[in-house]
């Protein structure tokens, strides 16, 4: 389970707390001779941490007061207040306006609460989920949210959503009324057991207010929601303002109290991430998140800082970190060899881009589920190779014969050892030097491609890259375009490699299948930017998704993993730890910090205190 780059998909799962209307259980439990089960949380292994009506997680502070306005940047534009379809380019907060079934706990794996949801009920063997929604659950028109409400946004999703959500609800056959708050999804079968958690997810929308609209049309309507804000105000493209709802129907739900604080929560978009900083430095922006480790190491030597105005905080996090790349398309011809994907992958200089450019603040990404138990590393344990031996002949030969290690450089930028591997490699799959070009020998073809970016930042990465395969002949030319543009040729698989980034959760499933599968390749608007299409990668999707148990799960990733490594489907980049967050001194946040939401903005608040001291001038 993960979220989509889109950012559409987030969490929560189910809280019981009564009963439902007549015949309800006799119709769900019909279904299935197996035990039902009724709780107030639901966990993908084990028990959830809090019990129902619990007091605030521990990374809350119940007491936090509400008011003031906060400034965010955001980068390139908008055009819609319509995030679900894949023509949309929706405004950065939007998803504000909407609550999803059931929340998902920040400091637990996999686990959710109810949030629309009172109720959760489930067979041992996970064949079916039923949802008994809260009586008090309202849109912000003061209606009722209603199980219609979500069958119509199940529906509606999965035939004309973005194609993430197809795939996430492939194996849901029905969701059907079965009860006057209950609500009834019917499963393929019982091999995914992730399906309950990923119904949990799903953002509720209003029937009767999308009866009179076209679905798949963009819009820049505001919407009916039922979220802890509304839409205020918006200037197209430049700017939006979110009103918190002070009579937000579930403000006082126990996993509430002590979230959504600000008033007003506005963001303001900047073409170019270097006017962006500009803007918080002059005070025009109230916080950052700093993803450049040049920045972090030297653009902060300013004077709010030494004086404390603004303050830096380094939040370390357990979250998998992905994997970031450079990624091929290998529906291009000369991306389909893995020799040459594996030549050019060898050619990017980690050890000198880390010294020179990221002050050795960063580490270098050897595995799509890096910083946790999911990663891979060694040779494969009998237990992987119970899974990967049906494979052989299907999946690299290195998968069980050698660890998987990304080449290094002693970080001078003395890359010959890096030129001898990465030519040996392309000889090897018929390409040769002539008159300065990587040929092909057959063809005659030049090895040449384009790298697309939608961020100025990324080109101090990548020239120097570029200039690696430059001294084997291999030409790489640079694009920076804007987001719209970006996206756009992103849905459409119009580029040749580009920056990417697969994020990944604790308990991967659906989701794989939008990265990796085969279906997916084919599909507009998939996360399957590399076009991959290979039967065993989704006989292993397959076989994730339907792990009975915790130990199956990290095991079947593992060789997962190894998999997709070993066919040097990208490029690796890096990956940090922790979460780097520079602000203007006027905020309060909870102590503690969630294990999985590091950087949970939403728990933070304006301290009066130091924001009067702020706007006197007053120095820390």
């Amino acid at each position: 389970m993960a979220i989509g780059r889109r950012g559409i998909l987030t969490g929560g799962a189910a809280l019981w707390v009564g009963g439902s209307s007549i015949g309800g259980p006799a119709i769900v439990r019909a279904q299935t001779s197996s035990k039902v089960n009724v709780s107030h949380g639901f966990a993908m292994h084990g028990t959830p941490k809090y019990a129902a009506d619990a007091g605030p997680p521990d990374y809350l502070n119940p007491n936090a007061p509400k008011g003031g306005a906060v400034k965010l940047g955001a980068r390139g534009t908008f055009d819609s207040l319509h995030p679900f379809i894949v023509k949309s380019q929706p405004a950065a907060g939007i998803t504000l306006n909407w609550d999803t079934l059931c929340w998902n706990s920040r400091d637990e794996a996999s686990t959710e609460y109810g949030l629309i949801a009172e109720t959760i009920e489930w067979p041992e063997d996970r064949s079916w989920v039923a949802f008994t929604l809260r009586p008090q659950a309202r849109w912000h028109d003061g209606s009722p949210i209603t199980v219609e409400d979500v069958i119509f946004t199940f529906d509606i999703l999965k035939a004309k959503g973005s194609p993430n959500y197809a795939f996430y609800y492939h194996d849901v056959l029905k969701a059907e009324k079965v009860g006057d708050r209950k609500v009834l999804f019917t499963f393929r079968d019982n091999t995914n057991k992730e399906l309950p958690l990923i119904l949990g997810q799903l953002p509720v929308l209003p029937s009767k207010w999308w009866a009179s609209r076209d679905f798949e049309k963009v819009s820049l309507e505001i919407p009916l929601g039922s979220g802890p804000y509304r839409v205020d105000t918006f200037d197209v493209g430049r700017s939006i303002a979110y009103r918190r709802v002070e009579d937000w129907w579930a403000k006082d739900l126990w996993m509430n109290r002590g979230r959504s604080n600000f008033d007003v929560v506005r963001y303001e978009y900047y073409r170019d991430v270097t006017v962006q900083f500009e803007a918080f430095k002059a005070g025009e922006l109230d916080i950052r998140q700093e993803n450049i480790a040049r920045n972090w190491a030297t653009a902060y030597d300013i004077p709010p800082v030494r004086d404390g105005r603004i303050q830096r905080a380094e939040i370390p996090h357990e979250l998998p970190t992905g994997m970031q790349c450079f990624a091929f398309n290998t529906r291009r011809d000369y991306f389909k060899d893995r020799r040459v994907r594996e030549a050019i992958a060898t050619m990017f200089d980690f050890a000198w881009t880390n010294k020179n450019l990221f002050y050795g603040m960063y580490r270098r990404n050897v595995s799509f589920f890096g910083n946790s138990e999911l990663a891979s590393s060694g040779l494969p344990t009998p237990a992987e190779l119970k899974y990967l031996e049906p494979l052989r002949g299907k999946i690299p030969d290195e998968v069980f014969t050698r660890e998987f290690k990304l080449p290094e450089s002693d970080g001078t930028g003395n890359v010959r050892d890096l030129a001898r591997r990465a030519l040996a490699l392309l000889k090897e799959a018929g390409w040769e030097i002539k008159d300065g070009k990587m040929t092909e020998t057959k063809s005659g073809k030049k090895l040449a491609f384009e790298m697309l970016l939608s961020d100025a930042s990324f080109e101090r990465v990548v020239l120097p890259y570029k200039q690696n395969l430059e001294r084997i002949g291999i030409d790489m030319n640079v694009r920076t375009v804007d987001t719209a543009q970006f996206k756009r040729r992103e849905d459409e698989f119009d580029y040749d490699m580009m920056v990417e980034g697969f994020g990944q959760s604790l308990s991967p499933g659906n989701e794989q299948r939008d990265f990796w599968g085969s279906k997916a390749a084919d599909t507009t608007g998939s996360r399957n930017s590399i076009g991959i299409r290979n039967t065993a990668i989704d006989a292993l999707i397959d076989t994730l998704i339907a792990a009975p148990d915790r130990e199956s799960l990290i095991t079947v990733t593992r060789a997962l993993d190894r998999v997709l490594l070993w066919s040097h489907f990208v490029v690796p980049n890096w990956h940090n730890n922790k979460v780097f967050v520079a602000y203007w001194n006027r905020f309060g946040r909870p102590e503690q910090s969630a294990r999985y939401a590091p950087f949970a903005f939403d728990t933070w608040w304006i301290d009066e205190a130091k924001d009067r001291a702020l706007q006197r001038g007053e120095r820390k």
